[in-house]
């Protein structure tokens, strides 16, 4: 009786925690079948107050409408140019600091990365109108230069820190041997620390692509209203100074939509790495 009790018992509980997990599920997923239902209504439907999410007729025009409405592939173009940017500092530049950091010893290390540590106790919004004024006398401000450079040399220090963690965690016999071997600082980087890093480096593509592409303050700031540079974060908010906000809403659904499918699509082949990579930096070291 006690094995029979005790499985039924697991039964339950596996079956409470399945069902809470799926209501769950339903309740973070439903704002995406609200985004793909809308983005496929006509203006007239979207007014309608009941809901409905298969709507009748399907308008599939809306996503082809919408390259008429405003520069699609403009705003792609130039998230992509950015998220580049922002990828290429987190895999090279993050990855070059993190590794001084952990395997180079030099006069000062200690309190370099106590500093850089601090950089990320300080909020954004603190750093904004510093930063602005400096970019704003380099003559910087309505270029793509603000959001571009910094990056590529590896402005966040979070990622620096990830790189460090690991790097560290790295048998020194390894480095040692190389470098009797005659290998540079450069090529102990690019041959040992870099092929063992790729967890690492995967989620820090990740967290920068993602960063980079849903954006949307710094682009404001900085481009302005150059509609020709802004990016599709940007272009998602222009949507509403068309017309009325009922009319363009499923133009603005069909926006939000090529804004999540790539992350979605990163997310889904990613996730693993994201995961594997943040907890193996943290453990380490």
């Amino acid at each position: 009786m006690n094995m029979i009790e005790n499985r039924r018992i697991r039964l339950l509980r596996q079956t409470t925690i399945y069902l809470t997990l799926i209501a769950g599920s339903l309740v973070v997923f439903f704002p995406l079948v609200w985004t793909i239902s809308t983005s496929l209504k006509t203006p007239e439907q979207v007014t309608v107050r009941e809901v409905q999410l298969i709507p009748d007729p399907v308008a599939w025009a809306n996503y082809v409408d919408i390259f008429d409405l405003v520069p699609v592939w403009r705003f792609l173009k130039n998230t992509l140019v950015i998220a580049s940017a922002s990828v290429f500092g987190g895999l090279v530049t993050c990855s070059l600091a993190g590794y001084a950091f952990a395997r180079i010893l030099f006069p000062g290390q200690r309190v370099l990365f106590f500093i850089l540590l601090a950089t990320m106790m300080l909020p954004y919004v603190v750093q904004l109108i510093p930063i602005f004024v400096i970019f704003d006398r380099l003559g910087w401000v309505g270029t793509f230069r603000p959001l571009t450079v910094p990056r590529l040399l590896g402005h966040n220090a979070f990622y620096i820190f990830l790189y460090r963690q690991f790097f560290r965690g790295l048998p020194s016999e390894l480095f040692d041997a190389a470098r009797i071997d005659g290998c540079t600082e450069v090529g102990l980087w690019w041959r040992i620390a870099m092929p063992n890093s790729k967890p690492v480096a995967a989620a820090v593509g990740i967290f920068a692509f993602q960063f980079a592409w849903t954006d949307f303050l710094s682009p404001l700031i900085y481009l302005g209203s150059k509609q020709e540079m802004w990016t599709i974060a940007l272009g998602l908010n222009g949507l509403k100074g068309f017309e009325g906000m009922g009319s363009t809403l499923p133009m603005m659904m069909v926006m939000s939509i090529f804004m999540i499918v790539p992350m979605l699509v990163i997310f889904a082949f990613g996730q693993k790495y994201m995961v594997q990579g943040v907890t193996v930096s943290g453990l380490k070291g």
